[in-house]
């Protein structure tokens, strides 16, 4: 095993990063531009497919919670990764025999490859994120010379994480979504495939150099962690004062470094300054997690119209390009789904001028030594996502007018609202991970990503939920048409579902920032 260094990863951490960022570029390969298949290929309607892309993306992200209560119960990490990789490429292989097939087969048979792949990334995912904490070996004082080694180990392995994963996505979302326009779907799903293929050979070649770490707890079966887990949740509303701790140990605190996949990386040298360990074991102990969640309950469901609104670049806002003028000169075609990468490069180019610009400004004004708390960024990342359904409800109604005018607006005008939710991702999600993530003990430490999986997982759901309703209510009487989410271009009403979502989320915020004020995010607790 080679022995970390202040200026250079391990060769396991090095494989960890290529393999996340591959899978990244498999997923978005696949999910960016699926509204898309949905509705040029399958040929259903925008409403149905947007149903369909929500509530796949939801179970996408739910998954994750339940396979972090087992592979921290019960699995290795290791074998989960093994095992749920290879359900992955199973069914992506299967969507692509499906897109080749696609004249002789049945479309209910689509999902069944679909939430293949669900599975295989729900326990994929946040398994390999705590998998590549464990090769910081943050435990081990024998393999670093200093704490100010671990701490560059542990800076240099977060930015290359987070490189690989926005690399990745951003490279999904362009790449794939023109091949599949332009060229062909089976090639478009072909390739996600085997990269994703090669990638879970790679992680196979790398057996001899990983860290494996096994549980000092007991372990119980599957069964009976769900089991106890659904007792202290029910026992959690009777016993109302609850005290949520801190993380406390070394290889917990890799995992927040990985985790948080945009967390500030001056926060820990921030703390080490005011003489604060972040690094030290807590002698307390600590409640269970079905407790802990009931009490961020509240909180939690006033983050769910944010989560609808994380959606709509998968749904209507590449519906609404695909009626719009998409092409450079005669020949360029602009796939819809590649303005997806908009909100990608928005983070990238936002996270430093966060940290470098942004937080030195507000902790003049604010004295807060972030600058502002977590919980107030979160609460900035939602107004931001407001303004951004405003945006694209005004965006709408002039693409409508010139709809019936008989011209084309141009698919440029959409970047304003992609624009802002990669503002609002800067605040809210990293916000959301941070937050939720240090509620957590260290005991079931992969539950903290999980948690903000859920919001948005729910969230999917709520959206899904949201238009059969409006779908009903605004549809005529005859059912000639599906009201606010008609398929002609001239009667759709997006402006109108935008500004309706708009005034749920402001709703939302006053509800976020009221309840805010009994949670106390500096110290992990709530008042």
């Amino acid at each position: 095993m080679d022995r970390p260094r202040a200026t250079r990863l391990s060769k396991s951490c090095i494989l960890i990063i290529v393999v996340a960022s591959v899978e990244r570029f498999a997923y978005k390969g696949v999910s960016s531009n699926l509204v898309t298949y949905l509705t040029e290929v399958v040929e259903m309607s925008a409403s149905s497919a947007a149903k369909s892309v929500g509530t796949w993306s939801g179970v996408n992200f739910m998954l994750p919670l339940l396979s972090a209560i087992l592979t921290d119960s019960f699995w290795d990490r290791y074998s989960t990764i093994l095992a749920s990789s290879l359900l992955y490429v199973v069914g992506l292989i299967g969507l692509t025999s499906w897109a080749l097939l696609q004249a002789w087969m049945p479309c209910s048979s689509l999902f069944l490859p679909l939430y293949l792949i669900s599975v295989g990334q729900g326990g994929y995912n946040p398994t390999l994120q705590a998998f590549g904490a464990d090769q910081l070996q943050m435990d081990d004082d024998s393999a670093y010379d200093s704490e100010e080694e671990k701490t560059k180990v542990k800076s240099q392995f977060f930015r290359w994480w987070y490189f690989g994963i926005c690399g990745g996505s951003l490279l999904g979302n362009s790449i794939m979504s023109y091949v599949q326009d332009t060229i062909g779907w089976g090639l478009g799903f072909a390739i996600p495939s085997g990269v994703m293929a090669l990638s879970v050979g790679s992680f196979l070649c790398g057996v001899r150099l990983y860290v494996y770490k096994q549980s000092k707890e007991h372990k119980r079966t599957p069964l009976e962690s769900v089991v106890q887990f659904v007792k202290d949740f029910i026992s959690s509303f009777i016993v109302r004062k609850v005290r949520l701790q801190s993380r406390d140990d070394d290889d917990e605190e890799a995992a927040v470094k990985l985790e948080l996949q945009a967390k500030s990386l001056n926060d820990l040298s921030r703390m080490k300054d005011d003489g604060i360990d972040p690094f030290i074991r807590s002698e307390e102990p600590h409640p269970s997690v079905a407790k802990i969640i009931a009490r961020l309950l509240p909180i939690w469901t006033t983050m769910l119209m944010f989560a609808v609104i994380f959606q709509q670049p998968l749904t209507f806002f590449t519906k609404q390009g695909m009626w719009m003028h998409h092409r450079i000169g005669n020949s360029f075609v602009i796939p819809p789904a590649m303005l997806q990468s908009t909100i990608t490069i928005s983070i990238i180019l936002l996270i430093p001028l966060y940290d470098k610009m942004l937080v030195p400004l507000l902790r003049m004004i604010t004295r807060e030594e972030k600058g502002i708390t977590v919980l107030q960024r979160i609460g900035v990342g939602m107004m931001m996502s407001v303004l951004a359904m405003f945006i694209a409800m005004l965006v709408e109604s002039k693409r409508l007018y010139e709809s019936r005018k008989g011209r084309e607006l141009k698919i440029f005008w959409l970047l304003p609202q992609y624009a802002f939710l990669g503002i609002s991702d800067v605040f809210t999600v990293v916000g959301m991970n941070e937050f939720f993530y240090s509620q957590v003990p260290n005991t079931m430490r992969t539950i903290g990503i999980a948690l903000y999986s859920s919001v948005i997982g729910f969230g999917s759901f709520l959206g899904a939920f949201l238009i059969d309703i409006l779908e009903i209510v605004t549809a005529d009487a005859g059912g000639k048409s599906r009201g606010w989410f008609s398929d002609d271009p001239r009667e759709a009403r997006l402006d109108k579902y935008y500004l309706f979502l708009a005034i749920l989320s402001c709703i939302s915020f006053i509800m976020f920032t009221y309840l805010s004020r009994y949670y106390n995010s500096s110290t992990n607790s709530v008042n």
